[in-house]
């Protein structure tokens, strides 16, 4: 279970703002691209479940992810989720031809796909996805990820921080953010429910 707190920031000033703030803590900056793939009756997404592929830095390592069950409630997001690494020439080579995914052995996430959601003779058809860039900063015992999201239709901005204790963490950001001026609002989707919505949070 990943849980995470997830806060929206409105705008990219408040995005620089907090990346300004958090500059003395910045450990790395990610770059990736996430492409998302279903059965061609949308199988997946009628369970509440996503396979994605999210290649780093170009190209310089992939994963291959299920997330299910996903709740979201409070700025606080709980969600089912099972990752292993890709090479990221085979990631390419799935992303082209999706069929080849079902054939990736020995594979855990494969595995349920074809079983647990009765894809292995129906194919996958990928459904496109979106990029981000992700500053890491370490603060207050904290690992934070500030997100600003590329979609085809306009970009989001978002502070998120994986936790064992989220309320604790969600306090604390919630008081950074407060003491900075800057403004916030508590996710309401994830990343995957608003590029499937084709448009941003109101």
């Amino acid at each position: 279970m990943e849980i995470e707190v997830k806060l929206r920031l409105p705008s990219s000033a408040a995005h620089e703002r907090l990346s300004a703030v958090l500059s003395a803590y910045h450990r790395r900056t990610h770059l990736q691209e996430n492409l998302f793939f279903d059965g061609p009756n949308a199988e997946l997404a009628s369970s509440f479940a996503a396979l994605r592929i999210r290649f780093y830095d170009l190209d310089s390592r992939c994963v291959l992810s299920l997330k299910s069950k996903p709740q979201i409630s409070g700025g606080i997001s709980r969600i089912e989720e099972q990752e292993e690494p890709l090479d990221p020439t085979v990631g390419r080579h799935c992303a082209a031809d999706p069929s080849r995914l079902l054939l990736i052995e020995p594979s855990d996430v494969i595995r349920r796909v074809r079983e647990e959601f009765g894809l292995g003779g129906k194919g996958l058809v990928c459904l496109g996805g979106f990029r981000n860039v992700r500053g890491v900063y370490e603060w207050n015992g904290l690992k934070l990820e500030l997100d600003e999201t590329l979609y085809t239709f306009g970009t989001s901005y978002e502070v998120e921080c994986e936790s064992s204790d989220p309320d604790e963490a969600k306090n604390l950001i919630e008081g950074l953010l407060q003491s900075n001026g800057i403004e916030y609002q508590y996710s309401e989707k994830s990343k995957f429910a608003v590029f499937r919505s084709g448009k941003l949070p109101g």
